[in-house]
């Protein structure tokens, strides 16, 4: 199967004019996001604390990113290809894998619960687990293959993602994911709901048969991280401080959680020392949330062609994501709507120009740039390797990435 890679971002250089608030300290397991509500209030409010902090960015977020596909010398001093190409010699036949995991006889069924494995996915987080376990397994052993196991929690990892989607679908009533309809525009909202259940349970079998208590009790955290950051999404905060902490927690438990506790499990698989378990979960955590930051800048300054699905699809939700917000600091006017959730007509329009005028995209971009900062030197932790340095490498695709 070839391997899917994005395209990248060239000649982008970020310098940072501002301050940016850097990740949670990297000692704690589970920390929702990088500044709790109830850290923020006890310290300073939010956006003086990132008026206040430094911009200690690694010069690796400050020169042009090269064209993908050329080969590079890793710093451990081996030679390998883009991340993408490193990662799949361990995913051949991923959604074939998927699919035979889903054990469907009902034609329909099947056709929806197949319909987002056609192989047109980005597979980020298969390809994020695969490396780790590697780099997980030179560091311990020196151990150069994939465990079954390991790869079979790439494969839960994708199954509990898009069951996540056609889930977010329904809620969202979304029209176009990956540039095609979605399942709940095809064959409506209650056959959706049943499909998203349906690769659930496949995954969680799955899970089952890996048969490691402390990595199913690893998972299953994903999962109700997932229920409790739709949750926190439908609700808001007036207090500007809590309303950042709101959308970092909402973040990490929606995005990162799945990441941060895959990566994790695949260690837990791999290596028997905890200080690595600690660094996989702190490295997943980190990209991931810096994964949707990217992602909701974009949704500010990509097309809908190349991101498959609408754009300013958030504010049409009502949604305050993190561009919003550091718009506000410009713009104290957008308060009102975000309060209202951009429910009134011209609301949409209005808060997209208020954030296009202000340095909310920006601001966005640099705090993705101090967590994969926190990234990387979580991963380079682990003993040099091909796997590691790629697992860096990615954390900068993550940055420069454009759908």
């Amino acid at each position: 199967m070839a391997s899917c890679r994005w395209p990248w971002r060239r000649c982008c250089s970020w310098r940072p004019a501002a301050r940016s608030p850097g990740p949670g300290s990297p000692g704690r397991a589970g920390p929702p996001g990088p500044l709790s509500a109830a850290d923020a209030s006890a310290q300073m409010p939010y956006f003086n604390l990132v008026k206040s902090l430094t911009s200690a960015f690694p010069n690796r977020f400050h020169h042009s990113t090269s064209a993908a596909c050329c080969r590079s010398r890793t710093q451990s001093g081996e030679q390998y290809s883009d991340p993408f190409k490193l990662g799949w010699r361990d995913l051949n036949g991923l959604y074939e894998d998927i699919r035979k995991e889903l054990l469907i006889s009902t034609t329909e069924l099947k056709e929806m619960s197949e319909y987002y494995f056609d192989g047109k996915g980005k597979a980020f987080r298969p390809i994020i687990v695969v490396l780790m376990a590697r780099a997980c397994n030179i560091h311990h052993n020196n151990s150069r293959d994939v465990q079954a196991s390991q790869r079979s929690i790439a494969l839960i990892a994708e199954m509990i993602h898009t069951a996540s989607l056609v889930h977010d679908d329904v809620i969202d009533d979304a029209s176009s994911r990956r540039g095609k309809h979605t399942v709940n525009k095809i064959w409506g909202e209650k056959k959706a709901v049943l499909a998203g259940d349906l690769i659930l349970s496949a995954a969680s079998i799955a899970l089952a048969r890996i048969g490691n208590t402390t990595v199913i009790s690893i998972l299953t955290q994903v999962i109700e991280d997932l229920v409790r950051g739709e949750f926190l999404q439908l609700g808001s905060k007036e207090n500007e401080t809590e309303r950042f902490a709101h959308y970092l927690e909402k973040t990490f438990k929606k995005t990162a959680s799945l990441i941060a506790n895959s990566c994790k499990a695949v260690s837990v698989l791999g290596c028997p020392d905890p200080v690595v378990h600690e660094i996989a979960y702190q490295y997943g955590k980190n990209v991931g949330i810096a994964f949707q930051l990217i992602d909701d800048v974009l949704d500010f300054t990509s097309c809908s062609d190349r991101m498959g699905k609408p754009t300013s699809a958030d504010l049409k939700l009502g949604l305050a994501t993190g561009p919003v917000l550091f718009a506000c600091q410009q713009f104290p006017e957008m308060n009102a709507m975000i309060m209202r959730r951009f429910s009134l007509p011209g609301d949409v329009d209005r808060a997209r120009q208020y954030v296009l005028q202000s340095d909310g995209v920006q601001q966005t971009t640099y705090l993705a740039q101090r967590y994969c900062h926190e990234a990387i030197r979580e991963i380079s932790k682990l003993r040099p390797s091909p796997e590691r340095d790629a697992l860096i490498q990615l954390s900068e695709i993550v940055l420069t990435r454009d759908k």
